[in-house]
């Protein structure tokens, strides 16, 4: 059978490579974003929605009752901000969609996933998952939460056939580090303090997802791996 994928944030960046790339080896992906349809053909269903409401919920499983690996990919920056620059509502913002969408998200799916004794989720962490300096309080703080998520997840249910990951990407040219290569950006700065020097390409992001979902993982558990051009190692 034809296995079933769901990505959050389909539209673009990380998200739409790993769309490409499932694709591209014969799985049916199930797509969501709050942007427009991504420019897909194939065996791609695409559903418009902001994974932060709950109301999501209720047409995800309309829209797709059941997969076999669940990509929680979204994910938003808050423009490095320190605490006493966050409003409640900001801080609310980031957690909503970095954390709490990917909690309920994971919790839709994973019970017919224990049933089955089959699943994979692959949780999209980052380097700030680990350290900070990665985005500020909100970010930083949400990605910790969501690394945290990922390790008793895996714990919880190993012996129930489900495999969960995350994967900590460093410094990726998305669009949603786009504004670091505006003019005065922080895009140089970045790719000469990264040891590989540059920047990383969501291409990059996606091979290791399709690894991960691949099955040939097996062994492996709750692991979160880095994947940012040694930026860690300093």
């Amino acid at each position: 059978m034809t296995k079933r994928v769901l990505i959050t944030g389909v539209s673009s960046g990380i998200g739409l490579a790993q769309a490409r790339l499932f694709l591209e080896n014969g799985y049916a992906v199930y797509g969501v974003d709050k942007s427009d349809k991504p420019d897909l053909s194939g065996n791609f269903y695409f559903l418009q929605r902001d994974i932060s409401k709950e109301l999501t919920l209720a047409a995800l499983s309309d829209f797709v009752p059941s997969v076999d690996i669940l990509c929680n990919t979204a994910g938003i920056l808050d423009a490095y901000k320190p605490l006493l620059d966050v409003t409640d509502i900001a801080l609310e913002t980031v957690f909503q969609t970095n954390f709490f969408a990917n909690v309920r998200l994971t919790r839709h799916y994973l019970e017919k996933m224990v049933i089955a004794r089959s699943g994979i989720i692959i949780n999209m962490c980052s380097i700030a998952s680990f350290m900070a300096g990665g985005g500020g309080v909100a970010y930083t703080a949400s990605k910790h939460a969501l690394a945290g998520f990922t390790r008793q997840l895996a714990l919880d249910y190993a012996r129930a056939g489900i495999q969960v990951f995350g994967i900590a990407p460093g410094a990726v040219k998305t669009a949603m580090t786009q504004a670091d290569f505006e003019p005065e950006g922080l895009a140089q700065w970045v790719a000469d303090e990264t040891p590989i020097g540059r920047w990383l390409e969501p291409e990059e992001i996606a091979d290791l997802t399709l690894y991960l979902a691949s099955g040939k993982a097996s062994a492996m558990q709750g692991e979160i791996i880095k994947m940012d051009g040694g930026w860690s190692l300093k």
